[in-house]
């Protein structure tokens, strides 16, 4: 009974308070469903990380996220980065691209224990806009596609040695086709270790399309496609929309998920920006890229494009690329193959039995082609060979002392080539009787000048590059002067290359006596930079 004075619930109190009571219970029963639901959902976002390989100590050195450290690490004596490239990390897998724990771990051990540091995005991209190399060695550790392996296995590995890396993303693919490809939490726990950057590699332009009537397929981003409903391929301008769509689509995720606008953009396959191809738009795709990013990387290019001065004025860096196939014997020689050096650090290319590159996959091998110890590629014929084109692709202000020998008057001569792989070489021309300097490559290369000589056998060069200019002497007293308009910038730095030839069959091939290659002097060198910078 109710107290006098007080009314009772009545029917409408006493249905809300069963309602409340109701939808407590329901809480309260959903509840653990509830749970159960986001840590499965987390479960399958987040795949948990694997312990890294035991085996090789970690090195001591500066954390990940540190500065260059010491004065010491940088300045004289640095050279440029070398720029890697990876994909995946998984201990299986039948894909070429996927490296193994283990191997990555001794990778990174190998560059820990020779003293190499890891560079962030931001100090990569502030090298190639003209800084100096932020440490004494260093390297740009990059991953393409953005495969769940870098959060699984590259990330702790990376840890262990305190090294840094960029993973340059699909971002249509991002959560998709899992596990392969990373998610957007996990790309989000990356970013919070401080040891990642993100960077590009299209929205959904990763795939290959025909290109034309007969089917052939070609990477959709490179390529015009084909319309077969039109059966045309694309105009231009409906090219250059769709891969401006892209781009800015791809731009417009990283900035949804909360990640710095990508500086670098990398090329779906790996492959070059200039394909063969007479549907390919490599102008209007080079334009698209330079309007966003400040470069672009790829592990093949039409001429040495390692990180550089030379890489920074195309806007185009090559990388070395880590496959399963890549030992430890294998990932040090390319590391020492394509390690820059100063042109006086190699003082005798004669001598380098390993650093000769030749065209032509049967063309022999070393410098006994020019030396006259052979192997020749016949009684007659021609022979090439550039010395360590990675390495040497931002020499400038050098010279070269050469000595040739068994010169005949129309039967056989030699090249000497200086700036190569620039966008400006020159090749002095060495006969018997003349000398001929030509400029340019391809059906831009053209003779500059010419001197004819007394006629000899044996003559000896001096050639000098500085800035622009290029100086010629032969025996003392013949003398050629030549200056590059476009030996501008890195777009003239490059260097040297040797050819050979001989048409006599009952002759001797001509030979090299001594090459020998010297740093300018330091005030003749800075009026050489001086002169570079004047058309940058």
């Amino acid at each position: 009974m109710s107290r006098p004075g007080r009314p009772g619930p009545g029917p409408v109190g006493a249905a809300s308070v069963r309602a409340v009571l109701g939808l407590l219970a329901l809480v309260l029963v959903a509840l653990p469903f509830y749970a159960v639901w986001r840590y499965e959902t987390h479960r399958r976002a987040v795949t948990p990380q694997a312990a890294p390989p035991v085996g090789a100590r970690p090195v001591a050195g500066p954390p990940h996220g540190a500065g260059p450290g010491p004065a010491a690490d940088a300045g004289a004596g640095a050279t440029p980065p070398v720029v890697l490239a990876y994909h995946d990390i998984a201990p299986h897998g039948r894909s070429r691209y996927t490296v193994t724990p283990e191997a990555f771990d001794a990778q990174l051990a190998a560059l820990a224990r020779a003293g190499y540091r890891s560079l962030s995005t931001e100090e990569f991209v502030r090298y190639l806009d003209g800084g100096d190399p932020p440490a004494r060695r260093s390297v740009y550790l990059t991953f393409d596609d953005g495969t769940h392996g870098l959060w699984v296995h590259a990330d702790r590995i990376l840890a262990k040695y305190r090294m840094r890396a960029a993973a340059f993303l699909i971002t249509g693919s991002v959560g998709r086709h899992r596990p392969y490809y990373l998610s957007w939490q996990e790309i989000g726990r990356m970013t919070g270790t401080g040891r990642w950057d993100f960077e590009d590699h299209t929205h959904a332009l990763h795939r290959r399309a025909a290109v034309d009537a007969a089917g052939t397929r070609q990477s959709v981003l490179s390529h015009r496609l084909w319309l077969p409903g039109d059966r045309r391929p694309e105009r231009e301008d409906e090219y250059r929309a769709r891969v401006a769509g892209d781009l800015d689509t791809s731009l417009a995720e990283f900035a949804r998920h909360g990640l710095p606008r990508p500086r670098l953009f990398a090329y779906p396959f790996s492959e070059a920006s200039e394909p063969v191809d007479s549907r390919t738009s490599k102008g209007i795709l080079r334009h698209e890229l330079a309007g966003r990013f400040a470069a672009a990387l790829t592990n093949t290019t039409d001429r040495p494009l390692p990180a550089g001065r030379r890489a920074g004025a195309a806007g185009e860096v090559r990388r070395l690329e880590i496959t399963r196939a890549t030992d430890l014997r294998a990932f040090r020689a390319g590391l020492e193959l394509w390690t820059a050096t100063a042109p006086g650090d190699r003082p005798e290319p004669l001598g380098d039995t390993v650093g000769w590159e030749h065209i032509g996959a049967k063309a022999p091998r070393g410098p006994g082609v020019f030396t006259g110890r052979g192997p020749y590629p016949g009684r007659t014929g021609f022979a090439a060979a550039s010395y360590r084109p990675l390495a040497s692709a931002d020499w400038t202000d050098y010279t070269l002392d050469v000595t040739v020998d068994r010169l005949r008057e129309a039967t056989n001569n030699v090249g000497i080539v200086v700036r190569d792989g620039s966008l400006a070489p020159v090749t002095v021309a060495l006969s018997h009787s003349y000398v001929s300097l030509f400029a340019g490559t391809g059906d831009r290369r053209a003779e500059v000048a010419r001197r004819t000589l007394h006629d000899n056998t044996v003559h000896r060069v001096r050639v000098t590059v500085r800035g622009d200019r290029t100086e010629v002497v032969v025996d003392g007293r013949f003398r050629i002067d030549w200056t590059e308009p476009r030996a501008t910038g890195g777009n003239g730095r490059g260097g040297l290359a040797l050819n050979i030839r001989n048409a006599d069959a009952l002759g001797e091939w001509p030979r090299f006596v001594s090459l020998r290659v010297a740093s300018l002097p330091a005030s003749a060198a800075e009026a050489g930079r001086e002169a570079e910078a004047e058309g940058r």
